[in-house]
């Protein structure tokens, strides 16, 4: 009985590794994951420099409309 116990538990070990290896194998959702964590991050440095980006675009179109108008 006690052979039959290891070998079982060998079995049901060298399964789990299979199936691991496999799963590490298996890369087709890490390009998504990737690209939803660098929306999220550039979302979150948008919010956080919001007044920054504001005050940076209201100054260019200043400066742009104040040069289309010396035309």
């Amino acid at each position: 009985m006690m052979i039959r116990d290891k070998a079982d538990k060998f079995m049901i070990n060298l399964k789990n590794r299979l199936y691991l290896n496999e799963l590490a194998k298996d890369n087709k959702g890490m390009g998504v994951v990737e690209v939803i964590l660098i929306i999220v991050v550039l979302v979150g440095l948008a919010v956080i420099f919001k007044s920054k980006i504001t005050s940076i675009v209201n100054t260019l179109f200043s400066k742009i409309t104040s040069k289309v108008n010396t035309f």
